[in-house]
């Protein structure tokens, strides 16, 4: 707690004007995202990450089933999973990174899109087989394949891993590297002459800024709204079952189903869950309350059909967490606003912001720094397509 007292002195400093500053970026939320932009930052005049709780005790991030995947339907998520695959990869160890394969079903109804999926992520660079129900049935033999057509298996970039292990690193490395966490709530966006000049905050702050990030995930639409605009993000439950079951985990892949119910192993039991259909999946407010009933209708009917053994399950225990939802098109968004363009956003990643936050965090430093993309152009997932009510869906979410 000292440090963050003493982390606030300096906040307030800062925005009592001090001169010989370069440049201040101020970071609202430091989540995965807002941490990744930090570390990338580092070097560039002043970062300031606001975070209204240090503990993440209900951050996204923390309460997320961390896994990385390169089995999307938009390239350019494939090529942002690439780079988070690269990026842990090199802090494997720090992060319990397990290298293993998503399994992605497929009906006769969705083969062709399954199949075109595939090829364009072969195309970006991904590795991922596919099999014929025959293959599948023979490789899985755990698995019901009867209504099955094929099913795709990423050789390579793919696992998961340890969320607040990896906050926790890269958190770290950001301070190392001069970026100063507060802990504060965001109350107003000032903005003046069409820029975001400074923040209000509820400690009663007033700080300045030179560039303003968006970054706190389900509360980004709230936060956006607070500069005047509509940024279409809301937070939507997702709860996270632990189950045990006599099935062998030991080398089983995370398997995704055409019904939406994805499962995979951790140690010895199960995660598994399934999102709700959109009429049944209300904004939670503050309720992070697993919702057992998901487990009885339908979930657990959809797990025994697919694989047998799990008729037998046993739930152990269950938590929940709120999804940053990109009511749009389930993508995120990711850019400047328009008429405010030092006020950039980071939110409605819709399940794949964890992985997806270290290419993030590259491309929104590269902006802030040079003003335009270097590495990974991320224009396509601008505000624009918001504000044109133009969507850019991807499809392959869960």
């Amino acid at each position: 707690m000292a440090a963050y007292r003493q982390q606030r002195r300096v906040a307030e400093d800062l925005g009592a004007g001090q001169s010989g500053i370069v440049s201040r970026t101020i970071i609202i939320g430091g989540g995965i995202i807002g941490s990744c932009t930090a570390y990338f930052l580092a070097g560039h005049g002043e970062t300031i990450v606001l975070e209204r709780d240090p503990t993440y005790q209900y951050a996204s991030t923390t309460l997320s089933a961390a896994s990385i995947r390169t089995q999307f339907s938009l390239a350019l998520n494939v090529r942002m999973s690439l780079f988070g695959a690269e990026f842990l990869a090199a802090r494997a160890d720090r992060v319990s990174l397990v290298r293993r394969a998503y399994l992605v079903l497929a009906t006769a109804q969705n083969e062709p899109a399954l199949r075109a999926n595939r090829d364009m992520q072969c195309a970006e660079g991904a590795a991922v087989a596919l099999f014929g129900r025959e293959e599948l049935s023979a490789r899985f033999a755990w698995l019901n394949t009867e209504d099955l057509a094929c099913a795709t298996l990423g050789l390579k970039h793919e696992g998961w891993f340890d969320a607040y292990s990896l906050l926790r690193s890269v958190r770290s490395d950001a301070i190392e590297q001069g970026a100063k966490y507060v802990r504060d709530e965001v109350t107003g966006i000032d903005i003046v002459g069409g820029r975001a000049a400074a923040v209000r905050t509820v400690g009663g702050d007033r700080i300045s800024a030179d560039h303003l990030v968006i970054a706190a995930g389900p509360a980004s639409g709230r936060i956006a709204g607070l500069a005047g605009c509509a940024l279409p993000v809301e937070p939507r439950k997702r709860t996270v079952f632990v189950i045990r079951a006599p099935l062998d985990g030991g080398a089983m892949p995370l398997v995704f189903d055409t019904s939406g119910m994805w499962i995979r192993p951790e140690g010895d039991t199960f995660l598994c869950g399934i999102s709700p259909p959109p009429h049944a999946d209300p904004h939670p407010g503050a309720d992070f309350d697993p919702d057992l009933n998901i487990l009885d209708d339908p979930l657990w009917p959809l797990l025994a059909h697919r694989i047998p053994a799990l008729e037998q399950l046993r739930l152990q225990r269950a938590w929940a967490g709120h999804y940053d939802q990109c009511l749009l098109d389930h993508n995120a968004v990711i850019g400047p606003i328009p008429g405010i363009p030092n006020l950039f956003v980071a939110s409605g990643f819709s399940g794949h912001g964890v992985q997806h936050g270290p290419a993030t965090g590259r491309a929104l430093a590269e902006l802030i720094r040079s003003g335009r993309y270097q590495t990974l152009d991320l224009s396509p997932l601008g505000y624009q397509r918001v504000a044109n009510n133009q969507p850019l869906p991807e499809n392959v979410v869960y």
